[in-house]
Parts: C-alpha cells; structure tokens; sequence
C-alpha cells in the first residue's frame, strides 16, 4: 500500500447519530445511539444501544436533540467522540 492511500485510510472517521439522554457536564453531553441488528443464530431483530461521552464545547446541544457525533483523539478517560451537527432539534413543550 502507497503511503497516500494509508493517509487517506487514517482521514476517514466513523460518525453516528444518537439521541442526547444527557446535558449535565460541562462541554459534555451522552449521546444514545441505537442500532437494528441481526441475531447470529436466531435471525431475530434485535435493537441494541450503547451510550457515547461527546465534546460540546459550547454546550449548544440540550436533551432530546439529535446529533451527528465523529471519532476522535481521547479527550478524556471516556470521551472521544465530537460532536458534528444537529439532526434535529428536541420538541419544546
């Protein structure tokens, strides 16, 4: 492999879209990010979720909304992931 291609390879990021369950830390919000998968053996659809720490430097993003969030170098202990952009916005009520 030529060292363009593994530069290219290395710029590419994962990105997920989650709902925010959590707005409580400074410049940290948990996102949720469910996923519809298969089981291995039974075929059944199962959802599963997992919970992600993101960098909110401006602590724009509130609870409910929906976020794009990307990979990133370890920020902290847990959190390496940024967020992107806004989905959408969470109702008001």
């Amino acid at each position: 492999m030529s060292n363009v291609a593994t530069q290219a390879a290395a710029k590419v990021q994962r990105t997920l879209v989650g709902r925010v369950v959590s707005d409580k830390r400074a410049k940290t919000i948990t996102v949720l990010v469910e996923r519809r998968t298969k089981h291995e053996l039974y075929g059944k659809i199962v959802a599963t979720s997992r919970k992600y720490h993101a960098h909110d430097e401006k602590g724009e993003y509130k609870m409910g909304d929906v976020v794009e969030i990307a990979e990133s170098r370890p920020l902290s202990k847990t959190k390496n992931w940024v967020v992107t952009r806004l989905v959408e916005r969470a109702e008001t009520v």
